[in-house]
């Protein structure tokens, strides 16, 4: 992450934040700073709200660039991403196809498992389900959640039988695909991973320990019990061979620009992954500003990092090949 960005080379920068997601809260948040952060360094920055104004309005802005700042559905999962495609406005981070993938749980684990890739074995759920079948596969506890949110919401962790479709039932509020997972207990890691295809690399590796192990939406954006390690305290094998799990976790989705995988290391030592966030939170409380600062790049280095990396991924053309 070395080289100085010249701010007025980023021209008129939108930052997308907001948007109608459950996740809402955290991306204004995460926009406000992020869009504070490219004012302070110079930059022609304006907030866009896509809950509150028009792709149209967005259009007629003649944005250079956009930051997406969104979390969640409609920011997230391809949708805003390929907007900016039809519009001819380079954007950060992953493409229409990863972004979707990324977002989709259930999806990522069959391109992860087809790849060879360890992260826990699931099942998906459907209205109707057998109880018993899903725990005799899984084992107890096990984790529901819905495949397509983020922030651990919908998520519950399922200590018996009897409580699997009162699981069910809530993850199913969020979204009709829901998949039970099988708990891994041990240390929860995080690890920002930049760049695309082969220049992909993983930024140092961040250990999480949440109040009595639990790392809920309070735990990761209110409360301020949770301790964060970075350095994470892993010995130097263990912190490669994570880092080396979660970029190739992360090319084999196809992402670009920027991401965050979240890990889990068993007993064993064995790393198992969770889920990979292509459009990561940029609060106060957020992790990869977190590991950055850890390599030396403060936050506001680490927004212009971002913003200059936007470009086009459907035609491979970035804001230079525009210019």
């Amino acid at each position: 992450m070395t080289g100085r960005i010249d701010p007025k080379s980023l021209g008129k920068v939108v930052v997308l934040y907001g948007g109608k997601s459950a996740e809402r809260e955290v991306s204004l948040k995460s926009g406000s700073m992020v869009l504070a952060a490219l004012k302070r360094q110079g930059v022609d920055a304006h907030g866009f709200d896509p809950a509150e104004h028009s792709m149209v309005e967005l259009l007629e802005g003649h944005f250079d660039r956009a930051v997406i700042s969104l979390h969640g559905r409609f920011g997230e999962d391809g949708t805003i991403q390929g907007a900016l495609e039809s519009f001819g406005i380079p954007y950060t981070g992953s493409g229409v196809t990863a972004s979707a993938l990324a977002m989709d749980k259930i999806l990522t684990k069959a391109v992860w498992l087809s790849e060879g890739l360890s992260t826990p074995d699931y099942v998906r759920l459907q209205p109707g389900f057998d109880a018993k079948a899903v725990v005799q596969r899984l084992g107890l506890p096990l984790i529901v959640k819905p495949a397509q949110e983020g922030s651990t919401l919908g998520l519950t962790k399922v200590k018996c039988e009897e409580d699997l479709q009162a699981a069910f039932d809530m993850a199913y509020r969020y979204d009709p695909n829901v998949l039970a997972e099988k708990f891994i207990s041990g240390m929860e890691l995080t690890v920002p991973v930049m760049g695309e295809g082969q220049g992909a690399y993983a930024l140092p590796v961040i250990r999480i320990q949440a109040p009595d192990g639990n790392y809920d939406y309070h735990n990761k954006y209110i409360g301020n019990e949770t301790q964060y390690f970075c350095p994470s305290g892993l010995d130097d094998a263990l912190e490669s061979r994570v880092k080396d799990l979660c970029v190739k976790a992360y090319q084999v989705l196809g992402c670009a620009g920027w991401g965050r995988a979240d890990v889990l290391v068993d007993a064993q030592g064995t790393p198992w992954l969770l889920e990979l966030n292509t459009s990561p939170g940029m609060t106060d409380h957020s992790l990869v500003p977190m590991s950055a600062r850890a390599s030396g790049v403060d936050y506001d280095q680490l927004v212009l990092k971002i913003a200059a990396s936007a470009r086009l991924k459907a035609s491979g053309q970035n804001l230079e090949d525009k210019r």
